[in-house]
């Protein structure tokens, strides 16, 4: 029998001066479903969720019905995760999931009481902090989990995760996937709204699509593939997807671009050694944890190596540092664009022209703002940055136009090898779509291209060749020997250490 509707928004619109975030939305969800809502970054997906939420007012015309009631008789129906955090790092675990919701005893903080509270929902998670812990001293990935407890003390009956799994471990992921199965079976809804389809596969009884603004439809479990999710995003094929016009050189013959030799930092990343051609796109996968970002930022010089050389079209060159790197011609893109990569209060142009400014640099101390502009708005066009202009502050561009904004700045350095570290974490479909397109091109053009990605479908569609990390070390590469594809189980078996000793050492010899 099917469950009534815990809610249901009709006729919502919503305009931001001369411009309509949403035009003529409807949504109903069920109780006790999971509801997938997808679209590109920019589709109207959290400006609907704001409305949800109270943050923003709907244009006239439009209503929200929580649990059959009027929005504004619904308060605390509802509970919101969003992808940024919002936490108090000075505060302790359970102090968070009760900020705003302090317990209290006679007028003073009940620390005990929260305590006691707290704890239940933490072991329900699975988490391995306690509530006592100060935020400052939790991962990223725990962070997240902070913020999904804090959800989890409320007696919402709807739940709306944005990007939930974005920071955290496949470990953690199986958990988040455990409590969403406890929170349905309880007749808790949930509004799950996530880039990965993999996870909306695994989780979604239905799913909705927004494109533009625009409600474009909803489809049932049965109804869910790839082909119709992607035509209803950004309506085009998916065939266009992975498409690939590079030619990579099989048999790896002559010198190599970038030769990797003995590269460890005396802790996890232990005697990594490979090469990369010209003209190569080199997938790394491997589990969270293997090591595949530490070695990035050995090779890079953002860490320091115990040992390791790194060669450029055979002569060894100084990369003991980033600066040293991008003389020798490698570029870096940072895994956290946010807090690693961007400057968010600046503008699109000082963003992609403050790595090359000293170009710009003039006589008496003065910079030429006209030469930067010209980069920038040649930037923007290349990399169909969705922004007004190149002033626009970086900090207000969606995920995708973020990631091409640092891309852009890596690119104006001319380098040789460029080290992609997760390029499409965060990012919708269609900014995926052309951030391929751009590897692709790379590749076409002669530099060489390593790319680490924790999404399977997209290191096989995308790379040449995997080399495949486990506990620090490359423990293979597939494909094992020209003319045979990459698989996904090959992949596994690698990262899992399942694969025969034999096999594993015949994949692991250098390239």
């Amino acid at each position: 029998m099917t469950q009534p509707p815990i809610l249901e928004m009709r006729h919502i619109s919503k305009t931001f001066g001369a411009v309509r975030a949403l035009r003529d939305v409807s949504l109903t969800v069920l109780q006790g479903e999971l509801h997938a809502l997808m679209g590109e970054n920019g589709a109207g997906k959290s400006t609907l969720m704001k409305i949800l939420s109270g943050a923003y007012v709907a244009d006239p015309g439009g209503t929200v019905i929580i649990e059959g009631k009027p929005q504004h008789e619904a308060a605390g129906s509802v509970a919101v995760i969003y992808q940024e955090l919002s936490l108090a790092p000075n505060l302790t675990v359970a102090e968070n999931m009760f900020l705003g919701r302090e317990i209290a005893s006679r007028g003073v903080l009940d620390r005990a009481e929260t305590l006691r509270r707290a704890q239940p929902i933490l072991k329900r998670l699975g988490v391995h902090f306690d509530a006592r812990t100060k935020v400052s001293d939790l991962s990223l990935g725990e962070r997240q989990m902070v913020e999904i407890a804090r959800a989890l003390t409320t007696d919402a009956r709807l739940i709306v995760m944005d990007e939930p799994t974005t920071s955290l471990s496949a470990r953690e992921t199986e958990r988040l996937f455990e409590v969403i199965a406890r929170l349905k079976s309880h007749d808790i809804a949930i509004i799950y709204i996530s880039h990965r389809m993999e996870e909306v596969y695994a989780l979604a009884d239905r799913c909705s699509v927004l494109r533009d603004g625009v409600y474009i439809g909803t489809l049932d479990r049965a109804e869910l593939s790839a082909q119709k999710l992607v035509s209803m995003m950004v309506g085009r094929d998916l065939d266009s997807f992975y498409k690939k016009q590079h030619i990579a050189s099989p048999d790896h013959s002559g010198t190599p671009l970038m030769s990797v030799r003995d590269m460890s930092d005396g802790g996890l990343v232990k005697g990594c050694s490979f090469d990369l051609y010209r003209g190569e796109v080199l997938g790394i996968a491997g589990l969270v944890g293997s090591g595949r970002t530490e070695l990035a930022r050995l090779i890079y010089g953002a860490d320091p190596r115990s040992s390791g050389t790194v060669a450029i079209n055979g002569a060894e060159v100084d990369c003991s540092s980033p600066r040293a790197a991008l003389a020798a011609g490698v570029a870096y893109l940072t895994e956290d664009r946010k807090k690693l990569g961007l400057f968010l209060d600046m503008s699109i142009s000082d963003n992609v022209n403050v790595g090359v400014i000293q170009k710009d640099a003039k006589s008496g101390g003065r910079l030429d703002f006209r030469a930067a502009a010209r980069r920038a708005n040649d930037a923007i066009k290349a990399l169909a940055v969705k922004a007004p202009n190149a002033k626009m502050l970086v900090g207000g561009l969606s995920g995708g136009n973020q990631q091409k904004v640092l891309i852009a700045r890596l690119l104006e350095t001319r380098p040789r090898v460029v080290i992609l570290d997760e390029p499409t974490r965060g990012v919708d479909v269609g900014a995926k779509s052309e951030i391929y397109k751009l590897i692709d091109g790379l590749a076409r053009q002669g530099v060489g291209v390593i790319m680490i990605s924790s999404e399977l479908p997209e290191i096989i569609g995308v790379a040449d060749r995997v080399l495949v990390m486990r506990e620090g070390h490359i423990a293979g590469q597939v494909p094992s020997a020209p003319g045979q594809s990459i698989s996904q189980e090959a992949i596994m078996e690698l990262s899992t250490g399942t694969v025969t000793e034999a096999a594993g050492a015949r994949e692991g010899a250098i390239e």
